[in-house]
């Protein structure tokens, strides 16, 4: 196998040719979806917070300024986690490091379900968001096993996974907060991630590291990387907007049933799986990428969010949150799996850095949008946390068109 060389500077030189062994042809659905739920149960461990933000706020009546911080604390810590702990994947075999990865998963749920203060619970959802990266970790090691010709759908297959473990987590987090307390939801979540991380060592194949490189050159080479590739870059830029988009809407979501509807937090989950509708678009998000090309579907996702926000602003009742959730989600999901699907293409050897790279601009640009999201609310209310969350979707739409017109998002 020819490997890519990284100078002790960081920089990644490409070879003449790479080659990084044939996929399996025959990795089954069965493994497919074992990668997809468990993707799924581990990202929905950054989401739990959000329903239960309320009622969080009422444990800790003193410091509710801070627990409204927690949900953007859990989000930078998983865009840390996929910065240090992901590009880890192209250095050491995968299976281990996942497991490994979900067993640090378990006590960091375990830490912020006895945390006894809003400044420890802050410390110790940043530390859940950290380990919860392991999802990204899953992620190209199902990218690396497909098949080229096949790579769009099996990404979009397991982004359905995790898509599903974003919005169904954020219902099943409501509803336990609602009849057992918001402990118990990271109890169960603790119980989760242990199941999880045991049926990936029996399930996973070994994989071989794509790199000898060490540690520190690994990070080095995630801003080689950044220099290099400018569709990684575009993409990137285009994910943070969305995902900031998409936060805007989950982090005040529970604040405005609360406030206007009267509604509590199971049901301010339960709008999570109203939002799962817009998951089914992520495998055929995935094949029209495989056929169309992926930038089609990213501008027309971008187009589709900006819409789910008009619907927000001007549709004042209980159905047009419905109507909305499920065009953002639409909007959101299409966009991440074409996003995936460009990235995964541009150099086998590093697809754990890419996707590193990737998804911690679309955390950073999630814990940007949750904090101004929570700005805008205090500040003024839904109506500028609708405009907010437009603002960036149309940002989004302007990175995708310059991209377009510049070139930055054609094959090299």
């Amino acid at each position: 196998m020819e490997k890519v060389s990284i100078s002790d500077t960081g920089t990644c030189e490409r070879p003449s040719r790479v080659t990084t062994g044939s996929p399996d042809p025959s990795i089954s659905l069965g493994l497919t979806l074992i990668m997809a739920i468990t993707c799924g149960m581990a990202v929905a461990n950054i989401y739990y917070n959000q329903p239960m933000l309320g009622i969080i706020e009422k444990t800790f009546p003193q410091e509710r300024s801070l627990t409204g911080f927690v949900p953007t604390m859990t989000q930078l810590g998983y865009a840390l986690g996929l910065l240090l702990l992901v590009p880890l994947g192209d250095r050491i075999e995968r299976r281990r490091l996942i497991v490994i990865q979900f067993g640090a998963l378990a006590l960091s749920l375990a830490g912020t379900a006895i945390a006894p203060g809003a400044w420890s619970l802050v410390a110790a959802s940043a530390l859940v968001g950290i380990s919860a990266s392991v999802a990204q970790q899953i992620l190209p090691f199902a990218a690396a096993l497909a098949s080229p010709e096949r790579r769009g759908a099996t990404i979009g297959i397991v982004m359905s996974g995790l898509l599903c473990g974003i919005l169904f987590g954020r219902a099943l987090a409501g509803a336990v907060a609602v009849h057992f307390g918001w402990r118990a939801m990271f109890w169960l979540g603790a119980l989760l991630a242990i199941v999880a991380g045991l049926v990936l060592a029996v399930a996973l194949p070994k994989s071989s590291p794509k790199t000898q490189a060490s540690y520190g050159a690994l990070l080095r080479s995630l801003a080689a990387l950044w220099r290099e590739e400018p569709q990684l870059r575009n993409a990137t830029l285009i994910q943070a907007c969305v995902f900031g988009s998409f936060s805007a809407l989950w982090t005040t979501l529970a604040l405005q049933l609360d406030s206007r509807y009267h509604l509590g937090a199971d049901v301010a989950g339960l709008f999570g799986i109203i939002g799962a509708v817009g998951v089914l678009f992520a495998p055929i998000a995935g094949r029209i990428a495989d056929k169309r090309g992926p930038h089609f579907v990213i501008g027309l996702a971008s187009v589709v969010m900006i819409a789910s926000w008009a619907v927000f602003g001007v549709w004042g009742q209980v159905v047009g949150l419905v109507a909305g959730v499920i065009l953002l989600d639409f909007g959101a999901q299409g966009s991440q799996v074409s996003n995936q699907h460009v990235i995964q293409a541009l150099r086998p050897e590093a697809r754990n850095r890419l996707n590193a790279i990737l998804m911690g601009g679309m955390f950073l640009g999630g814990a940007l949008g949750s904090a101004a999201a929570s700005f805008a609310w205090n500040a003024v209310g839904w109506t500028a946390v609708c405009s907010l969350g437009a603002a960036f979707a149309a940002m989004a739409l302007c990175v995708h068109s310059q991209g377009r017109k510049s070139g930055a998002t054609r094959p090299h």
